[in-house]
């Protein structure tokens, strides 16, 4: 029995806490402070004081300041009484605030009137968070508050509209409705832009309507009668916001850089709770503090730090700058001019070689995707590295000749950039990407046969133009489906031709350095060490199995018998069942003469003796029916 018995008094207790509660409420249902806040007994936190003439200052221009005021007794809103009437939960207000930047450059971040369930703001934070909530809470339903924010910081992930501005706050900071600050002139009936941190006082009249669910914002400069029109007229409930008692006052913040931070005042103030609030005279409120002589000598000392510092960071910059954009020039590149791209250019159109500008990765470096920033024409990036400069001017050579390679199935090489270990070549962007990626990744959609079929005769077609119809033979030596491009209209093209070149100068002259990806690798040009047409044809033969069967030529995991697909699809074509290795995801959705001849054709290229195997031209006249 004694715990029940002693429960009842801590019954008893809480009940005479929440009456004591209630009647406080019920004294505040309307205040004004016309003359100063000197013995308004204001529950104050953070930054806020009151100055000696009366003046509320929530903040001053410190950086990471916030500072709150709040009337000391709740108001009572009777939300959860029976006898409630709807417009119980109407209120109206009057005050005058100042925001004043530290000097004309700074700004905010801004000031709030609030009403709120508590007046304990310990854990938020200052910044784009005006003193109310942090990144964490931002918006949750159990903060309980109604805010009116007047913010002169522009924060893209607070949702702003502007750096001027007047927004209603629901339990976050993220506005639920928000305005460009101006007001309305009864004399010119028309609205005016009003700058927030213009340093002058601001008269702010906010009226809600319970009844109607209308709240109304209006703003004015001072000594301006009140606007025939508010700034903001919108339809609300805040009937899940408001609780019984709730604290009414004022939340503000500065920013984490000197330049964005402004005292934030009140100059005045009235509410009611069940009425419009009385008008404040503004000729009997506390003026603004002047710049004085101390202020203006710490400002001198400021100055002059500032210069110096600024000195030394644009020398830092300078220097940082030059070694930023730092390329490798030699006399021999001059005649390649039209050719190559500046760094800077380059580094401005992948903004910055950033993370989420890449395309992917390989053998031959990074990809990033491009806008040049005078054409807006959009491009890749490619950064090779290379170790030494032995060659350079020999395969530099080559690119640029590479660059008047013309054919509807390459991707066409713009031109290129040499910086400190770095080649960096730019080619025309292909918007689908890699071949690979439609054949292997699941988010992808699935290639038709028919797509497959073209892109197929597209490569084919690209091949024969490097081996047989250019002015000079360009061996690609990395033939794949991973370099394989797909424009728009998923047309095929094949990129990275002759990169392999950069690899061998690099490489010692006494050793013999494979390039290449195994599957697609020719057995003879690993024993000959050298790289051939018959050595990019196997390649293509590779190339032409991984389209069928949707496999990679190379299967590390698989059955011993099946790492090699050539071994499989040569099984299955000698036991007449060459459907078993066609892609499943195809669903026999294909032309069986022409898959046939894919796969037919696929074994021919990867005959394991060169002199076995097709040439391109024959292999383009097979697909094309006119062999």
């Amino acid at each position: 029995m004694a715990p029940a018995f002693t429960s009842v008094p801590f019954w008893l207790f809480s009940c005479l806490v929440a009456v004591i509660s209630m009647a406080k409420a019920q004294e505040a249902e309307e205040f004004i402070y016309n003359h100063g806040f000197r013995d308004a007994k204001l529950q104050l936190d953070g930054s806020a004081n009151i100055r000696s003439n009366g003046l509320l200052q929530l903040t001053n221009n410190l950086k990471l300041l916030k500072g709150h005021a709040f009337y000391p007794s709740p108001i009572n809103f009777n939300v959860s009484s029976s006898s409630r009437s709807a417009g119980s939960l109407s209120f109206s207000t009057n005050f005058v605030i100042a925001i004043v930047p530290g000097s004309k450059e700074s700004s905010g971040h801004g000031l709030a009137f609030v009403i709120s369930e508590s007046t304990d703001f310990s854990h938020a934070q200052a910044v784009q968070y005006l003193g109310l909530v942090n990144e964490s809470n931002n918006g949750n339903s159990s903060n309980h508050f109604f805010a009116v924010e007047f913010d002169t910081i522009f924060s893209l992930d607070m949702g702003d509209i502007d750096d001027n501005h007047v927004g209603i706050d629901l339990n976050g900071v993220k506005s639920n409705k928000s305005v460009r600050a101006g007001y309305f002139s009864n004399e010119e009936r028309k609205n005016t832009t009003l700058y927030l941190k213009n340093g002058h006082p601001i008269q702010v009249w906010i009226d809600y309507n319970g009844e109607e669910e209308l709240l109304n914002i209006t703003l004015a400069p001072d000594k301006t009668p009140k606007p025939d029109q508010p700034l903001l007229s919108t339809s609300i409930d805040l009937s899940g916001i408001l609780k019984d008692v709730m604290y009414v006052g004022f939340s503000a913040a500065t920013g984490s850089i000197q330049s964005t931070s402004s005292s934030h005042y009140i100059l005045g103030w009235s509410f009611n709770r069940s009425g419009e609030a009385q008008g404040l005279d503004i000729s009997k409120l506390p003026k603004l503090p002047k710049n004085g002589g101390q202020r203006n000598t710490v400002r001198l000392i400021s100055i002059i730090a500032a210069v110096a510092l600024l000195l030394i960071i644009i020398g830092a910059a300078y220097v940082y700058r030059m070694n930023k954009y730092k390329e490798v020039h030699e006399d021999w590149e001059k005649e390649y001019g039209p050719q190559r791209f500046s760094y800077k250019t380059l580094y401005k159109a992948t903004k910055g070689f950033k993370d989420k500008q890449l395309l992917g990765s390989g053998g031959f470096g990074k990809v990033y995707k491009g806008t040049l920033p005078y054409s807006n024409e959009q491009i890749a990036v490619k950064k090779v590295s290379h170790e030494t400069n032995q060659g350079m001017k020999e395969f530099v050579s080559e690119i640029v000749s590479m660059g008047r390679l013309r054919h509807k199935n390459l991707v066409r090489l713009l031109g290129y950039c040499r910086r400190k270990k770095e080649l960096i070549l730019v080619y025309d962007l292909m918007e689908n990407g890699s071949l690979d990626k439609f054949l292997f990744d699941d988010d992808k959609p699935t290639l038709t046969w028919f797509q497959r079929f073209q892109i197929i005769k597209g490569v084919a077609s690209a091949l024969l133009y490097l081996h047989e119809e250019w002015e000079q033979v360009v061996l690609h030596r990395d033939v794949k489906a991973s370099n394989v491009l797909l424009d728009s209209n998923l047309n095929g093209r094949l990129g990275d031709f002759g990169l392999a070149r950069l690899y061998d100068r690099d490489s010692d002259p006494q050793t013999t350095r494979l390039v290449g990806t195994l599957g697609y690798i020719d057995p003879e040009s690993i024993r000959m060490g050298r790289a051939t047409k018959a050595a990019d044809v196997f390649a293509f033969g590779a190339f032409l199995l991984e389209v069928a069967c949707g496999r990679k030529p190379f299967e590390p995991n698989a059955p011993p018998r099946d790492i090699f697909l050539v071994d499989l699809v040569n099984r299955c074509w000698k036991r007449d069942a060459i459907v078993d290795v066609i892609d499943p995801r195809l669903q026999g959705n294909y032309v069986v003469e022409e898959i046939e001849k894919v796969l037919k054709l696929g074994l021919l290229c990867s005959n394991p003796k060169p002199d076995l195997r097709p040439t391109i031209k024959e292999a383009v006249s097979y697909l094309e029916g006119t062999a």
